[in-house]
């Protein structure tokens, strides 16, 4: 690769950092997209070195996590409420023609991530996809419930279930969210009842 090339890539990259997310931080900012897609990778590394992942190439779950939103570089981020399946297909094209154009090494590393998250037949993939939902829980536990729209309040307690199952660490890891879910909600209620 290039220094060109290199620079190409990180500059369409880039955009992740002013590209927003449905989710507030908590200090009143809209969640970029990069924001997202480090903490996952920080997650990763974390849980490299827990027993029921000792086996799970954790340098490959990583790059899933920074490449896996990459896609929204040009299309922006959708709310997984409004996505829909012709959304995810026109990001997923979109990705893919950009990774075609990357020099060889790379477009083959690329590919071969993005076929093993796609196919989710993998631990690595199968982690990567757990962690990206559960995040996105964790984000909007510390966002202010204020910016939470109604139908969220359902969709904290159900997002992500599925793909923690195949982990006994990933089902606990969701338990404990969902606790702080429903601490937050009930904090909610009980300041309203007072008001």
């Amino acid at each position: 690769m290039t220094p060109k090339e290199l620079i190409d890539i990180l500059g369409i990259a880039a955009r992740l950092k002013t590209n927003t997310r449905h989710c507030w931080t908590d200090g009143d900012r809209k969640e970029s997209v990069a924001d997202h897609s480090w903490r996952i990778a920080l997650m990763a590394m974390l849980l490299g070195q827990e027993e029921e992942f000792a086996g799970t190439d954790i340098a490959r779950v990583m790059k899933m996590c920074l490449i896996h939103d990459l896609g929204e570089a040009f299309t922006g981020d959708i709310p997984t409420f409004l996505k829909s399946s012709s959304d995810e297909e026109k990001e997923d094209e979109i990705f893919q023609r950009w990774v075609d154009t990357f020099p060889a090494a790379q477009r083959t590393e690329w590919k071969s991530l993005l076929e093993e998250m796609k196919e989710m037949r993998t631990t690595e993939a199968k982690l990567w996809k757990a962690l990206d939902k559960t995040e996105a829980l964790i984000s909007h536990n510390e966002s202010d419930i204020a910016t939470w729209l109604p139908l969220e309040y359902d969709l904290q307690r159900t997002y992500g279930t599925e793909q923690v199952q195949f982990s006994s660490y990933m089902r606990e890891f969701k338990k404990e969210i969902d606790l702080w879910t429903e601490r937050k909600i009930e904090e909610e209620g009980n300041r309203t009842d007072s008001l």
